[in-house]
């Protein structure tokens, strides 16, 4: 009598594994760092470069757009170039952006360069993920992208406390030079440790629709960023930028040969186009709302840009602890319910800062940011996780990248809006404050400081409403069917 072999289970992390997780955490840590290091220096970039808030915004949501207009593209590229050599060009990519962002002459060259940098890093952590998954297998999926969300979930907590720290005792430049060596780093790995892979020519990109799908998100957010100023303007560029947008949907439905960059048709499913919509607009809030809060803190508290950063870290700490718990809770009950009660804990910090006052404790202002994080770590897992229901499982891969898309241009929308809001509240206290930040900036006294606070609570305002919006579509969002099928005898 024989025994029956049995296969041995591979080990969770085998060397190679564990090497290749090394290359794609050296190479995504910064890009992701990137997303919020800038926040903090709002204020100083807004003064050495004597421009408004709207115009300065500009330097965030150019990169948020940059890395979501690359993400759809990223499955083309390593099937045309393989992973290695995507990864490594957009490596280089994302240093020659940084490099140019800290030798920026003004903030025309700044956001050109930002939006660069944005190019490169936006692929490097999908393809990170897709080496990754070919190399661990279904089996040992879960651990593996585990280990990549410790730096997605730091990065936006270090990311404002890092930039703190460097503008203060450095200059912002600085915060885009520190990417070189350890992109460099990162460079020296990849090119030691990622196995080659060729590409094939066959695989065609949708051409027509990144030339229609990029631009047209692009005027739809400066149109909005010309609000109060020049609102003719305002109505022609968005409605320029939707009528590409548009376009792009028409062509993404009709198209057959080449598959569309982003999936219009998964927002034929309720689930899908539910989870969509709550996230884009809650995206909007929640990133408007961390760009607000340094410039607070910097321009009427007089904090410098790390107490400033550390002030914001409690947001980040909080979405740390409830993120991994909002996973499981949505096993046992339905998702659409955690989404909504983390955005109602998040508008309800954000109520908080409504009531702010000039002498109002930072403690108070840390601990509502603070209660704001728990909401905001509950929301993305179970909205993300509900928006797979009843789709089938060759949609999933293009139904990601169309997610996180809308995320990342919903964050884009988000800061643009609220830097708008703040803009022209400041504008309409502080009738000598025409210049923005820089005016702000040459500006003192208690009236003065008392007109900024009520200006910074009109937006705390909003931030809270458009959070409570989306709760709306959040409701819509179906309930997890149970399973019908009969079972096995």
């Amino acid at each position: 009598m024989t025994a029956v072999q049995t296969p041995r289970k591979r080990a969770a992390f085998d060397s190679d594994l564990r090497k290749l997780a090394l290359v794609v955490i050296a190479g995504a840590i910064m890009t992701i760092l990137d997303t919020t290091i800038v926040n903090v220096a709002i204020t100083p970039l807004g003064r050495d470069f004597h421009t408004s808030l709207s115009t300065i915004q500009w330097v965030l949501t150019g990169y948020t757009l940059a890395l979501s207009m690359t993400i759809p593209i990223t499955g083309w590229a390593v099937e045309r170039f393989g992973a290695k050599r995507t990864w490594i060009t957009s490596l280089l990519v994302f240093i020659t952006g940084s490099v140019l962002c800290g030798a920026a002459w003004n903030v025309t060259a700044l956001i050109a360069f930002r939006v660069l940098q944005g190019a490169g890093g936006g692929m490097i952590m999908p393809v990170g993920q897709t080496m990754l998954a070919r190399k661990a297998g279904p089996d040992r999926m879960a651990r593996v992208m585990s280990v990549i969300a410790v730096p997605a979930m730091l990065g936006p907590v270090l990311g404002p406390v890092i930039g703190g720290l460097i503008v203060d005792d450095l200059s912002w430049r600085w915060m885009f030079y520190v990417n070189v060596p350890l992109c460099a780093l990162a460079l020296l790995l990849a090119m030691t440790i990622l196995p080659r892979d060729t590409g094939s020519a066959a695989a065609k990109i949708d051409g027509l629709g990144l030339a229609l799908l990029s631009p047209g998100l692009a005027l739809m957010v400066y149109g909005l960023s010309k609000a109060g100023d020049d609102n003719t303007q305002m109505a022609i560029w968005l409605a320029v930028g939707a009528v590409l947008v548009a376009a792009f949907a028409v062509r993404a439905l009709r198209a057959k040969r080449i598959a569309p960059l982003i999936s219009v048709r998964a927002f034929a499913r309720r689930a899908f186009s539910m989870s969509s919509a709550a996230m884009f607009i809650y995206t909007g809030a929640v990133f408007g709302f961390m760009v607000v809060i340094p410039v607070y803190f910097q321009v009427v508290r007089d904090e410098s840009p790390l107490r400033a950063g550390l002030l914001l870290a409690p947001l980040g700490l909080g979405a740390i602890i409830t993120m991994s718990l909002s996973g499981r809770l949505s096993d046992k009950i339905a998702a659409r319910w955690i989404t909504i009660v983390g955005m109602i804990i998040v508008a309800a910090g954000a109520i908080v800062f409504t009531q702010i006052h000039v002498s109002t404790s930072l403690a108070l202002l840390a601990g509502a940011l603070f209660v704001a994080g728990l909401g905001h770590g509950t929301v993305l897992p179970p909205a993300m996780g509900a928006s797979y229901q009843g789709m089938p499982k060759p949609e999933i891969p293009a139904a990601t990248a169309t997610f996180n898309v809308v995320v990342r241009v919903g964050s884009s929308f988000g800061t643009a809006a609220l830097a708008v809001v703040l803009q022209q509240a400041i504008r309409n206290r502080i009738p000598g404050a025409t210049g923005g930040l820089s005016g702000v900036a040459a500006l003192h006294g208690a009236q003065v400081r008392a007109a900024l606070t009520s200006a910074f609570g009109v937006s705390f305002w909003w931030v809270a409403a458009i959070a409570a919006v989306a709760v709306i579509p959040a409701l819509f969002i179906p309930p997890r069917r149970q399973a019908t099928e009969p079972p096995a005898l």
